[in-house]
C-alpha cells in the first residue's frame, strides 16, 4: 500500500511541477544530513526544501530518529507543497513508531489541506536561504525566521 501512495504521490508532485529531464539531484535525507553537518550538529534546527531540488527518499516518515555523526535527532518531516518542511531537535534515539503512524494518518484524513496551506505560507514568508553543499551539486534551503547559531531553542 505504501509503494503505490508512493507513486501516486511522485505522480502527482511530477505533473505539478513539470520539468523535462533534469540532472540528477540528491536525497532529501542528504540534504537533511548535509545541512546538519553544516551547521555543526545543531541543537535543533527547522528549514524547508523545495520538492523540485530533491528526490523525496523519506516519503511516508512524518515522525523519525535520523543519526548524524554519533548524534540523534528527532525529525518532524511533512510535505507543505511546495516544499518539504523539517524540524530536528537533537535528543537520545526514541521509540516513534506510533507518533510517525498517528501524524501519518492524521495527514491522509485531512486529505493534506493544512499542510498545502502550510506550503503556500511558507512559499510567502520563507525569505532566509542557506545552501546546502551536497553529492549532485548546492542545494537552496530555506528558513521561516533567521536561526541564531548555538541557541537552545
Amino acid at each position: 500500500m505504501r509503494a503505490l501512495l508512493r507513486r501516486l504521490h511522485e505522480a502527482a508532485v511530477a505533473l505539478l511541477l513539470w520539468r523535462g529531464p533534469a540532472p540528477a539531484r540528491p536525497a532529501a535525507s542528504e540534504v537533511l544530513s548535509q545541512h546538519l553537518r553544516q551547521r555543526r550538529l545543531p541543537h535543533w534546527t527547522s528549514f524547508c526544501v523545495k520538492y523540485s531540488a530533491v528526490r523525496n527518499d523519506q516519503f511516508g516518515l512524518s515522525h523519525f530518529n535520523w543519526p548524524v555523526d554519533g548524534a540523534n535527532y528527532l525529525v518532524l518531516r511533512t510535505g507543505c507543497f511546495p516544499f518539504i518542511k523539517y524540524h530536528c531537535s537533537r535528543a537520545a534515539p526514541q521509540d516513534l513508531a506510533l507518533q510517525n503512524a498517528a501524524f501519518t494518518a492524521l495527514k491522509v484524513l485531512n486529505a493534506g489541506i493544512p499542510t498545502l496551506l502550510y506550503g503556500i505560507g511558507s512559499w510567502f514568508f520563507a525569505r532566509v536561504t542557506e545552501t546546502v553543499h551536497t553529492s549532485h551539486g548546492p542545494v537552496t534551503i530555506y528558513f521561516l525566521n533567521k536561526e541564531d547559531e548555538g541557541a537552545m531553542y
